[in-house]
């Protein structure tokens, strides 16, 4: 396990890690076939490509690079752009059939600045803030004092017991602390009747406390790209917000701020793209995808550099080994994923034509939390094939449910088998969002698990003699969403009227 920079292992793990390596390099210099015929080998493509992963790959070192040498790197920022060109220039190097990006719109940018706060009264002390991606910056590019009102629980009520009060004033709404996954889901399900309760009351500017510990803080967006923020709202440090809370019990609390985010107009974002072509159906892809933009307040390694630089590591795999499955694999980088999964929400929209193609998507996003299984997303005729594939890994917690909320999304709406490897939440939850979302949050073992497992699906769905499961059609997909309650999602965050209108996911 990790203890923050310091990876303790067993004398035993690295007796394995030693013998595990001897491995690999035999396999480096032995045909795949001539491996497996030997006592105590693999005794299959899957099994080597999930050795391998688990051995000394540079996976790890290019996550550091990644998080260390570029850093966080939102969409539409310079670090995301040298993040796509490393990116590029990583599954070139490792020899991969092509790879190239493709460019989409964007709607909207933003980009946060040296935000600050302080009380000015009745006592002078620092706030520490972070403003919600594209939300408004405080008027005129000038900070912003006002008196600080608390909007409680920030629901509709909570803002109407406040009445005029709450007309020019700062907000601050108190929030739980986040312990479970159950608990961020929540925190998402509130912003948009709060936002709206804040907007009835004409506030001048939205303070929401940090469900993080201590003084940590998180981007948390409060906004969308292209849209009309009428406000500041920033996340603020959790006990200076328990502070402000009690001074405003006792009498009045006038708060500075200073917001100086910027919003812009729409602009172009890249994914990154790279295959490896199949040995018979070449026409028939397998595509496995993770996000490769952050947020800007850490480097962004466990959302989601760590599975941006697995899937770099399994195409290496891939070409060091020499093998080649039946179907084609493609690895996808997606940007845009924290505006809204735009950038595969794009890709889908661009290969329209060939979305038949795609037989199974594969999605990464939970950091470096163990893999247990994967999540089907209401496609029961998917759990014999991942079983399959996975035969002999012991991953067998694979539900029904279906996910919203990452790049899996919008391969779903267009009737796509897609998966979402189910990950356990720890360390993604603690550090979500927030400035301690390092290199050093990352589990390297699990990384590697989980690495060695992706890898195995991937060869599993791409080499199977038959597809995992045919497309849906636009009615089944709908009928997917009903019975799945992820409609009640989708119009709880403003999709379902997209779904509709026909403008998110591609119908066959």
């Amino acid at each position: 396990m990790m203890q923050k920079g310091a990876l303790r292992k067993s004398s035993a793990c690295l007796v394995a890690a030693g013998c595990l390596a001897i491995l690999l390099a035999w396999t480096e210099a032995t045909p795949p076939q001539s491996v497996a015929a030997k006592a105590g080998a693999p005794t299959n493509t899957a099994e080597l490509l999930a050795a391998r992963e688990r051995g000394p790959t540079p996976m790890l070192d290019d996550l550091r690079e990644l998080c260390d040498g570029i850093g966080g790197r939102p969409t539409g920022s310079k670090a995301c752009d040298r993040a796509v060109d490393w990116a590029v220039a990583r599954f070139r190097a490792a020899g991969v059939d092509s790879t190239w990006t493709e460019t989409y719109t964007i709607p909207g940018s933003w980009v946060g600045g040296a935000d600050h706060a302080e009380c000015v009264a009745p006592v002078q002390f620092p706030i520490r803030v972070a403003a919600g991606p594209f939300s408004a910056p405080t008027p005129g590019g000038n900070a912003l004092e006002a008196p600080l009102v608390n909007a409680g629980d920030g629901s509709a009520e909570s803002f109407a017991r406040l009445g005029d009060k709450a007309r020019g004033a700062i907000a601050l709404v108190l929030s739980p602390e986040m312990k479970t996954e159950a608990d961020l889901f929540a925190e998402y399900g509130r912003d948009g009747p709060m936002l709206r309760a804040a907007v009835q009351a004409h506030v001048a500017a939205l303070l929401v406390q940090s469900t993080h510990p201590g003084v940590l803080l998180y981007r948390h967006p409060l906004g969308f790209a292209g849209g009309n923020q009428l406000f500041p709202a920033a996340i603020v440090a959790r006990v200076h917000a328990a502070r402000l809370a009690r001074l405003a019990e006792q009498g009045e609390v006038r708060v500075r701020l200073d917001l100086p985010s910027k919003l812009g107009g729409p602009y172009q974002a890249r994914n990154v793209v790279a295959e490896i072509r199949g040995r018979e159906r070449r026409d028939e892809i397998v595509l496995i995808g993770a996000h490769l933009d952050s947020w800007d307040l850490g480097t962004g390694a466990e959302d989601n550099g760590v599975n941006a630089a697995m899937l770099i590591d399994i195409a290496r795999s891939f070409k060091a080994l020499g093998v080649a499955p039946r179907r084609t694999v493609r690895f996808v980088l997606f940007t845009g994923e924290e505006q809204g999964m735009l950038g595969s929400e794009a890709y889908v929209l661009q290969h329209a034509a060939e979305m038949g193609r795609h037989v199974a998507m594969i999605t990464f996003d939970t950091g470096s939390g163990r893999t247990t299984g994967f999540y089907l997303n209401g496609r029961e005729d998917l759990r014999q094939p991942v079983g399959q594939a996975l035969s002999g890994l012991g991953l067998t917690d694979n539900p029904l449910e279906s996910i919203d909320g990452t790049d899996n999304f919008d391969f779903l709406l267009s009737g796509v088998p897609s998966l979402l490897a189910k990950q356990e939440w720890a360390p993604y939850l603690p550090n979500y969002h927030a400035e301690s979302d390092v290199y050093d949050a990352v589990n390297p073992e699990e990384a590697k698990n989980n690495a060695a497992i992706a890898a195995a699906l991937l060869w599993g769905l791409a080499e199977s003699s038959r597809r995992p499961a045919p497309r849906q059609t636009r009615g089944e997909v709908e009928k997917l969403l009903h019975d799945t309650k992820l409609d009640e999602q989708m119009k709880g965050s403003g999709q379902w009227s997209e779904w509709v209108a026909g403008k998110r996911g591609v119908s066959q």
